[in-house]
């Protein structure tokens, strides 16, 4: 298998730490004016949307949006058939129904009208979660040559120290919470406890570092001094995510199997004591995290696309149980927020809220928690070039793996 970061190590990397942006600030006004026109407008009649009568938003069954008036103009006298005038998919006006989340974002606007962004930072339906107060970069780590095209990244529960994955001759860095690299180990190779290609990292509560290998399709442990423990490599297809519980136990998912597994093991001896699937029938699950409070699971699937079109990532959320309780996909997504959302990573804030990262708004959004869907609040919008891995510190602080230019930036209020 071709490495998963391949094409990252084609991207022009950032400057490391940088919080600024390429854009002026008035073309990123600008684009955001354009932006909003295009969400509260029928791409059609280019008509603003409204809460009744003919300018209705309303949903085709191919998912895009039009006003009840071109609805009716696009069926004709006889109202029996119409197709999409953006992907040609017919569909009669009985399959039409309420655009519910911009009719939301109406109400919210209310008959005086006001901005999207306004409507976004208020409360209430559709609306933002309140953020943390001056989130800022405090810490910028590694870069290229420390390290390479990274891929994942977790904080150890006692000690505050950074475990990073990455794609360099070492595999795993520790970090210090100053900064300072402890160690490296992880060595790339075939040995038994040597790391072909690592996918992602985690830290268990008890201090053992647990990486998900994708040339091998194993799980590997060791200790914080380095010394391998445990290699798990039988009955996975391609082990992708994965995240500890408060137990020691690790969530992790099986990408290729479409799977859920909770692994259980004896870390200090290096025992395996059980490796139970408990969900099945995902989409391609990559990224994977763990709610310290609650136990509930967060996951991403990356669906695959359809036509022409790029393909689109979803966030689930489980309960403890593994019972679904939320689910947001990216067309959702973009139908409160005017941009397009893949997900790369996700994670749980203390009060229980879902944040990920999206790689095409290059930020990290928080979408409130499970039954708030489908809240849209930006986090950090600027300063990052490719997210793709994120974690919370014991002390609260966010910290953001940026593989643009390989680095590890810490935020915190």
């Amino acid at each position: 298998r071709a490495p998963a970061s391949a094409a990252l190590s084609a991207r022009p990397a950032g400057p490391g730490g940088s919080e600024g942006s390429d854009r002026s600030p008035q073309a990123g006004m600008a684009a955001e004016d354009e932006a909003e026109l295009s969400l509260l407008e029928c791409r059609v009649c280019f008509e603003p949307y409204g809460l009744d009568g003919q300018r209705r938003p309303l949903n085709l069954p191919c998912g895009h949006v039009l006003c009840r008036g071109c609805v009716g103009a696009l069926a004709g006298a006889e109202r029996r058939r119409l197709e999409c005038p953006f992907c040609r998919r017919p569909c009669v006006p009985a399959e039409t129904s309420d655009c519910r989340p911009l009719l939301q974002l109406l109400e919210l606007l209310g008959p005086a009208g006001g901005s999207l962004a306004s409507a976004l930072g208020s409360s209430g339906g559709g609306a933002a979660a309140p953020a943390p107060a001056g989130l800022g970069l405090r810490r910028c780590l590694g870069g290229w040559g420390s390290l390479v095209n990274p891929t994942g990244v977790a904080a150890c529960p006692g000690s505050g120290r950074l475990a990073v994955a990455h794609d360099g001759k070492k595999r795993i860095h520790v970090f210090e919470p100053s900064g300072f690299c402890l160690r490296r180990f992880g060595e790339r190779g075939d040995a038994g406890n040597d790391i072909k290609y690592a996918l992602d990292v985690t830290v268990t509560a008890d201090g053992h570092v647990v990486v998900t290998d994708g040339g091998d399709c194993s799980v590997k442990a060791f200790d914080f001094e380095g010394r391998g423990v445990l290699a798990v490599r039988e009955g996975f297809c391609l082990p992708w995510g994965l995240d500890a519980t408060p137990k020691s136990e690790v969530i992790l998912t099986d990408s290729e199997a479409g799977a859920l597994y909770r692994l259980t093991a004896d870390f200090q001896r290096g025992e395996l004591k059980r490796c139970q699937m408990i969900r099945s029938r995902l989409v391609s699950p990559r990224a994977v995290a763990v709610c310290q409070t609650s136990g509930a699971v967060g996951v991403i699937e990356h669906l695959k696309a359809r036509g022409p079109s790029q393909s689109s990532t979803r966030v689930k959320i489980f309960s403890a149980e593994m019972d679904l309780i939320g689910q947001m996909d990216s067309f959702g997504l973009n139908l409160v927020f005017p941009s397009r959302i893949s997900a790369t990573a996700v994670a749980f804030d203390r009060e229980g809220r879902v944040i990920v990262t999206d790689v095409c708004s290059q930020a990290v959004i928080c979408l409130g928690k499970p039954e708030e869907f489908p809240i849209f609040n930006p986090l950090i919008s600027h300063g990052l070039s490719y997210p793709v891995g994120l974690t919370y510190m014991a002390n609260d602080s966010l910290v953001v793996l940026d593989s643009g230019d390989h680095s590890i930036k810490v935020y915190s209020s």
